[in-house]
Order: C-alpha cells, then sequence, then structure tokens
C-alpha cells in the first residue's frame, strides 16, 4: 500500500506545481493574461450563440492550445534570458521563432473562431 500512497502524494504535489505554473503565467505575463481575457470572452460568446458540441469541442481545443503555446512561448523566453542575460542575436533568434509559434496559434485560432461563429452572426 506504500507505493499506491506515495503514488498519489506524487500526483498530488504535481498538481500543485502544475496550478502553480498556471497561477504565475496569468498574473505575470501580459501577453497570458490578454490571451485569457479573449478566450473567456469566447467562452461568453459560444453560451450565447449556443453553439453545439462539436463546435465546443473546435473552440475548447483552440482554447486549450493558445493557452498551452504561450506557456511554452514564456517558458522559452524566461529560459533564454537566464541562460543570457546580455542581448545576444541567437538567443533574440530564439526567442522570435518561439513568439512566431504563438502568433500562428492565434491566427488558426482566429479561423476557427471565424467557420464557428459566421453562420451565427450572418445567417442566424
Amino acid at each position: 500500500m506504500k507505493s499506491k500512497d506515495n503514488f498519489l502524494v506524487g500526483r498530488a504535489k504535481s498538481l500543485v506545481f502544475t496550478l502553480k505554473g498556471a497561477w504565475y503565467l496569468l498574473t505575470t505575463e501580459d501577453a497570458a493574461k490578454a490571451q485569457f481575457f479573449l478566450c473567456s470572452v469566447f467562452i461568453v460568446i459560444g453560451f450565447y450563440f449556443g453553439i453545439n458540441r462539436y463546435e465546443w469541442m473546435f473552440q475548447l481545443a483552440a482554447i486549450g492550445a493558445i493557452l498551452a503555446v504561450e506557456a511554452l512561448n514564456t517558458a522559452v523566453e524566461k529560459l533564454c534570458d537566464f541562460i543570457h542575460p546580455d542581448y545576444h542575436p541567437k538567443i533574440g533568434f530564439i526567442k522570435d521563432i518561439s513568439a512566431g509559434a504563438s502568433a500562428f496559434m492565434v491566427l488558426v485560432s482566429i479561423v476557427c473562431a471565424s467557420i464557428i461563429y459566421y453562420p451565427y452572426l450572418f445567417h442566424g
């Protein structure tokens, strides 16, 4: 029974670290705050228009992807700043690519939102 207890304690600790990381992201990073706010707005809009379960699936997947990619982008930027605090072209290149991943995800999410909400806005 000891190993099962250790497993559960380990999972509980892991959950605490996970929630702490999400809290740090949403309380310290302006881009994450803005994206979280916009994602929340789209959740409200989804309830307003009564989108169907499949539309919810795609919308929530896009929201999760946006926030996850933003978290990874932030982690890459923080790691780069820790490794090389002064400006360096290669570090700048790495950080720009990481930010580009966030931009791609936002663009794809805008397309998804357009596909979901177009019928509600223009044919509803």
